[in-house]
């Protein structure tokens, strides 16, 4: 954006050149899918649905030049051209030194679990996302969240509320010892609280305390550009720092990085586990090796590691992330003048319902977030995904459902996939079953799996 422009109505930094159709089925369709889908958004058909903000993972829309990168796929077996230009940007952009490629973010996860922690560790985090956490307990390791009390806070207006209390993370090294903390799993852009950033001072702070102890710290960085476009609009000292270089310093405090490549790079497929660790990058090579793919395209093909490299690029791009993250921020201000409850402030990659405002006749063994999710598709078509009680699962220890303090209904924007009318329709038919909360049914569970269980748990009306 030019500097004359700044006070002025903004666009899309991009022309649309190809579409795709949606539709929007009748309400008694919609009725009877949701009923058909167990009240789960995640069991609807894709063509029941008209603007789905189930996740911004992978539903993207790539530009033309990773089109044309497609086109210059390498599918040899062995030592993919696309391999090296994807290594080569990884390396320039976020600074690492070696690079294991996997098909998404959750294999780099469990491969990085697999070889750092073990039975009886504690693992220290900015609040858990789920994924990660199984895959931290399912290596034996046990999370601790050390964020900062006011994450889990709805109304809160704190800046940065995915820092690190400092002292909870001391306190547990001193309780547990710093032998029994593998890593310091930290995430930029914090899902579960609702797309919140972590300040670059509260990182700095983070690696002098993490060096006293020699403890690594491992970063989820599936969304670090739009935690850098936080600390630039945010943090003093970082307003006139370009995208590219706060994305690079914030990769420079840690050890090594899990990468859904399918948020932020702007692809519908891939990821990577990034290290600096020489010695730990060959185990991580042998292990890709069993269950991914060979080193050099893991389980990508060539084509989808072009476009990786070339959407690594794209993602730090000044006009892109400010229309990104402006177009959440949009919908959380609309929402905000309806006197809709929702996460504040408003985040990076959507925006988040606070469900126990919203429906406070239910209780959480009611699964408020899931219910309002289920009623917001019936009311247009609109597909959400739960963040409470559901997504938190059960306590390995007592079975019983974990509570977390926020219960939230997630509302995803894809990149560069919709309009700002798009996001008017969402925010009046947010506004429209607001009004009709009362009529609102609870949930309980009708099927529940054992891992994971918000993706295929299925639902009847209490």
């Amino acid at each position: 954006m030019t500097t004359e422009n700044k006070n002025r109505s903004w666009a899309e930094p991009y022309r649309i050149k190809m579409v795709e159709p949606v539709k929007m089925i009748s309400r008694e369709e919609r009725e009877e899918a949701i009923k058909e889908a167990g009240y789960n958004t995640f069991l609807l058909r894709s063509d029941e649905v008209y603007i789905d903000l189930l996740t911004d993972s992978g539903t993207s829309a790539m530009s033309d030049r990773q089109w044309a990168g497609m086109m210059m796929g390498d599918e040899a077996y062995a030592g993919s051209r696309n391999f090296y230009n994807l290594e080569e940007a990884i390396q320039e952009y976020y600074g690492y030194d070696y690079v294991v490629p996997t098909h998404q973010g959750r294999a780099a996860e469990h491969i990085i679990s697999q070889l750092l922690i073990k039975e009886g560790d504690y693992v220290p985090g900015n609040m858990y996302f789920t994924t990660t956490k199984l895959h931290q307990e399912l290596a034996g390791g046990t999370f601790t969240d050390i964020i900062i009390d006011e994450a889990h806070d709805p109304e809160n207006e704190h800046p940065f509320k995915a820092n690190v209390n400092l002292e909870k993370l001391e306190n547990l090294i001193k309780e547990k010892g710093a032998d029994r903390i593998p890593y310091v799993s930290i995430a930029t852009s914090v899902n579960m609280a609702g797309g919140q950033p972590i300040s670059m001072k509260n990182l700095k702070a983070l690696r002098a305390l993490t060096n006293k102890y020699d403890i690594p710290i491992i970063h989820d960085m599936t969304r670090v550009a739009e935690n850098a476009y936080f600390i630039k609009q945010r943090e003093e000292g970082y307003e006139d720092v370009p995208i590219k270089e706060i994305v690079h310093k914030i990769c420079s405090l840690t050890d090594g990085a899990t990468m859904s490549a399918k948020k932020d790079a702007l692809v519908n497929i891939g990821g990577f586990l990034a290290l600096n660790d020489k010695k730990l990058y060959e185990q991580a090579q042998n292990m890709v090796v069993v269950y991914e793919g060979l080193h050099t395209y893991g389980g990508m093909a060539g084509r989808d590691m072009e476009a990786l490299a070339i959407g690594i690029t794209e993602s730090v791009d000044e006009d892109h992330i400010r229309a990104r993250v402006g177009q959440v921020q949009y919908l959380g201000e609309r929402l905000i003048e309806m006197g809709i409850p929702v996460v504040r402030p408003i985040g990076s990659h959507g925006v988040f319902l606070n469900a126990k405002k919203i429906l406070p006749h239910l209780s959480q063994d009611e699964l408020p977030a899931q219910a309002l999710a289920a009623a917001l598709y019936v009311d247009s078509g609109v597909r959400s995904m739960e963040r409470g009680v559901v997504s938190a699962g059960r306590n390995q220890e007592t079975g019983e459902h974990n509570y977390p303090a926020l219960e939230l209904v997630r509302l995803t924007i894809p990149r560069r996939a919709y309009t700002q009318a798009h996001m008017d329709v969402v925010a009046e038919s947010v506004e429209a079953v607001y009004k009709n909360r009362e009529n609102v049914s609870g949930l309980a569970f009708d099927y529940e799996p054992e891992y994971l269980r918000f993706f295929q748990s299925r639902f009847k009306k209490v």
